[in-house]
């Protein structure tokens, strides 16, 4: 068995890894920041945040916007520090069975929800099926069969195959402890009223939810872990104008922020000496940033004109020209991060000939005026600047080398975005997607056949279809050997690069900037997407 619990040692031979960690657990995840003195109690964080979520429920809808406050008002099974060790959470005690098909949790017994309800078995269990039924990440939770509730703080999960991801899986971001008594049945979950106003057990209690403004979360005064959280208020201020948002920072307005893969603005961040800013701070998401083709509309339906368009782009230019050396191309389905990922595949190298000709082999030929067809690139408006730069470049390039024009659609916002996206009105987008540490987790349902679902963001929007990628990811998902999910994983990266359903570009940087006067930060591998129980304010003098 892999055991966990107080005073004892845990050794997992992780499936990410393939490493043997060796860890005294539980920790104090915030201790190590404070060097021995206590942290200050009180005050008020005010984290920008690029858009606003279409509610605050993490079990239905991924994404930063949502799994920033979600992960403040809803606890999950486990934590994670930013070395991939799991720590407790209202799990303190977790046992894996030898063949890989049950999980253990013991809860601890003074949690109770914002409404004061105690947390049980049952509510745990609810939350796992419900994650299960209506996450975008249909493979995140697929192997789970049952769920036991011996007894209101034991849990068993039964598995139908080994689950390498299980442990990560149970993040509050990916897994957040609905409250059954007030959602009642999985079916009610998605559109319920109380994801606009959850009620929780997290560290933070909603205040407020003011779509287009703010997020307003008070101190939970009953949260389980003693002591915490240090913070009286923490306050998300929604900012989609970056410039607006590098103006609240720099003058004190905004005390925490992320910045999205945009040079310049990174660099002014680096420029203030009241900032830290830490670059590897959402170590765990593995994003990717890429172009996402509709297979289920002509003439993206047909491969040619897919590997045409990639044939066309120079990535390093794209790279250097806007990043100066701050990240590097992306060449997979999985990130070059990851363990997992192999770089044997079709590299894709600028080749205008190549490109000309499979849209001729694909039926597309110049018309009288040079021009063979048009189509729509569609990105998110919250990360305007840079989109900019690249459509412009992927405009100027497609028209003068291939005939093609690229039509650049900007929605007027991020849900307006989404929808788009998740109902299929779109001929290629523009965006960056997590893997979220395991290929199970945040690259499977990008394209299992079986994740195609209208309406579902970041799921298979790209109506990808393909029997053998399928079976290799089922098999990788269910397979505990490292060496042999490895093997696994690069057959089937060359798969999707010999079929594009969207073609990576680069790599995005996720930069956490915050005011040098917070202590406990950077805590986690995810980020902001973890709760901020341990976040507190220095004294001036420190």
């Amino acid at each position: 068995m892999l055991k966990h619990g107080k005073n004892s040692r845990l050794l997992i031979k992780t499936a990410i890894t393939s490493f043997l960690f060796i860890f005294i657990v539980p920790m104090d995840m915030g201790a190590a920041e404070s060097k021995g003195a206590l942290p200050r109690s009180g005050g008020e964080l005010v984290v920008s945040l690029y858009a606003t979520p279409p509610h605050l429920n993490p079990a239905v809808q991924s994404g930063l916007a949502t799994s920033l406050p979600g992960a403040q008002i809803f606890a999950g099974l486990l934590r994670f520090d930013n070395q991939w060790h799991p720590h407790p959470y209202l799990a303190e005690k977790w046992e894996i069975s030898k063949d890989g098909l049950s999980v253990s949790l013991n809860l601890v017994k003074n949690a109770v929800f914002h409404d004061g309800k105690p947390i049980t078995s049952e509510d745990v269990a609810f939350s796992i099926m419900t994650v299960k039924a209506l996450h975008p990440f249909k493979s995140m939770m697929a192997p789970v069969e049952r769920v036991d509730t011996p007894d209101p703080h034991t849990v068993v999960i039964r598995l139908k195959n080994p689950h390498p991801a299980i442990l990560l899986a149970m993040s509050p971001a990916l897994l957040p402890i609905l409250p059954k008594h007030i959602y009642k049945s999985v079916e009610n979950v998605k559109n319920h009223p109380a994801n606009m106003k959850p009620i929780g057990s997290g560290p933070f209690k909603l205040e407020a939810f003011v779509p287009g403004k703010e997020i307003r979360l008070i101190k939970n005064n009953d949260f389980f872990i003693r002591g915490r959280p240090y913070l009286d208020r923490l306050t998300i201020k929604i900012i989609r104008n970056t410039l607006e948002e590098g103006l609240a920072i720099e003058t004190g307005a905004v005390h925490m922020m992320v910045s999205f893969q945009d040079l310049s603005e990174l660099n002014h961040l680096r420029s203030l000496d009241h900032l830290v800013v830490v670059k590897n701070g959402f170590k765990g998401i593995g994003p990717i940033y890429w172009l996402a083709f509709n297979l289920q509309k002509k003439p993206y339906n047909d491969v040619r004109v897919r590997k045409a368009i990639a044939y066309a782009i120079d990535r390093k230019f794209i790279v250097d020209a806007t990043f100066k050396g701050e990240t590097v191309i992306e060449t997979g389905p999985i990130s070059s991060g990851n363990p997992f990922y192999s770089s044997d595949v079709n590299l894709y190298e600028q080749d205008f000939e190549k490109a000309n000709r499979l849209l001729d082999e694909a039926g597309y030929r110049r018309d009288e005026t040079g021009k063979r067809f048009s189509f729509r690139i569609t990105y998110m408006p919250e990360k305007t600047g840079i989109n900019q730069k690249i459509t412009g470049y992927l405009r100027e390039v497609f028209l003068r080398n291939l005939g093609v024009e690229a039509i650049i659609e900007h929605p007027e916002n991020f849900n307006e975005w989404v929808q788009k996206v998740s109902n299929w009105e779109f001929d290629v987008t523009m965006d960056d997607v997590f893997n979220w540490a395991d290929p199970v987790i945040g690259v499977h349902r990008t394209y299992l056949s079986s994740n195609i679902r209208k309406g579902v963001i970041w799921s298979n929007t790209q109506g990808y279809r393909n029997p053998a990628a399928d079976a290799l990811m089922a098999q990788a998902g269910s397979e505990l050997d490292f060496k042999k999910r490895y093997a696994l994983y690069r057959k089937f990266q060359k798969i999707i690069i010999d079929e594009l359903p969207v073609y990576p570009l680069f790599q995005p940087f996720f930069a956490l900037a915050y005011h040098k006067n917070l202590g406990g930060t950077n805590q986690s591998i995810w980020g902001l997407m973890t709760p901020l129980d341990t976040v507190y304010w220095k004294p001036v003098s420190q």
